[in-house]
């Protein structure tokens, strides 16, 4: 009784009140606007809903066929390397293969080359997660407590740098690109920098604090299937070396799907090249180190070139177009099914009518 007479107001005391306050927003006094939908705005905007799709759609698919690429797949063409990688024991060994090719007309704009692999599934749950991002950003990290096991360390205690399958599977064919010219040979100079995001490039990925980077990397190893360890990804530029390098940068970027491609080069467009690629006898000359027999997977090399819309992938004009054509579709449809009710209106209109 005493709890319940506690929370009776008592003579002098204010009663609280549950009513909202007196604003123009818990009145619902602020002004609103509710759109009145007639015939002529609905039809109207299905209408222009699909004609701004359609014409974005045939933009970008004409923008996309426009682009000029070339595409080879030197699986088999390079099948005595590929054999020859199968064998671990041969991992040390050099193999090189060139494959001929011609283009008939000039690839003028800025080329680019990318690596293809088909049926390398990069999204599996267990690779995606097999590594220390900590470690990437140049930590001093025990890489045993992370997820990149079992490409953390060695039975030695070594630990691995990079670690985890991602950058233990790290795509390591060398592709260069000659021009056959005049019964001369000229190598096309190719950009290794600049191929990486920023982000990744000055966020993501930064080297152990050092000297330099040998004694950077002091008291770790390569991981197994490396040639070389990461200090000396490019040893022409240290500043493209580690986990810095553009490569490796674009290979821990990992696909969504089992088929894709990755850029790696970019035609430097000096000399005889400032206008990209005159037509004529090209070669490509690979230095074979990744092999993807096990898997049934192929390997392709692309040179391509870009337009205001991206690559030459046409999905985004496809589903422009199929969007606007649903909506001028249903647009058609309404008009049809008003204009059959409308009259239907007016039968029974007239029919009153002439009973009245």
């Amino acid at each position: 009784i005493k709890n319940k007479m506690s929370f009776i107001p008592q003579e002098g005391e204010a009663h609280p009140s549950r009513c909202p306050d007196n604003s123009a927003f818990k009145q619902q006094k602020l002004p609103a606007w509710k759109p009145q939908l007639t015939i002529a705005t609905v039809l109207s905007t299905f209408f222009l809903t699909g004609a701004f799709c359609l014409s974005v759609g045939v933009c970008l698919i004409l923008a996309a066929n426009s682009v000029q690429e070339i595409q080879i797949d030197y699986s088999d063409k390079c099948s005595d390397c590929s054999k020859l990688r199968e064998n671990t024991s041969n991992w040390n060994k050099e193999c090189h293969c060139s494959i001929n090719f011609t283009l008939k007309e000039d690839i003028l704009g800025d080329v680019l080359m990318y690596y293809g692999l088909q049926n390398f599934y990069q999204n599996h749950r267990r690779y995606m997660m097999s590594r220390s991002d900590a470690q990437l950003l140049g930590r001093n990290v025990n890489v045993q407590k992370s997820y990149c096991a079992p490409f953390a360390t060695y039975q030695n205690g070594t630990p691995m740098a990079p670690c985890g399958a991602i950058a233990n599977s790290m795509f390591n064919d060398t592709i260069d690109l000659l021009y056959n010219h005049n019964s001369s040979v000229i190598q096309v100079p190719l950009l290794k920098t600049g191929n990486s995001w920023w982000t990744d490039k000055n966020v993501k990925f930064r080297n152990p604090n050092s000297y330099n980077l040998s004694s950077a990397f002091a008291g770790t190893a390569r991981p197994p299937y490396w040639q070389k360890p990461v200090y000396l990804l490019d040893e022409e530029d240290e500043r493209n070396s580690g986990y810095i390098n553009d490569d490796f940068i674009v290979w821990m970027r990992v696909s969504a799907f089992a088929s894709f491609r990755n850029l790696y080069r970019r035609v430097r467009r000096i000399r005889q090249f400032a206008d990209g690629l005159p037509a004529g006898n090209y070669t490509f000359r690979i230095s074979y180190n990744f092999p993807v027999t096990k898997f049934k997977g192929r390997k392709h090399v692309i040179l391509s070139t870009v337009v205001w819309s991206g690559g030459s992938n046409p999905f985004l004009g496809i589903a422009y177009v199929v969007s606007g054509t649903a909506a001028t579709l249903t647009g058609f449809v309404i008009t049809a099914i008003h204009l059959k009710l409308r009259k239907k209106k007016t039968y029974f209109q007239k029919e009153s009518g002439s009973l009245a």
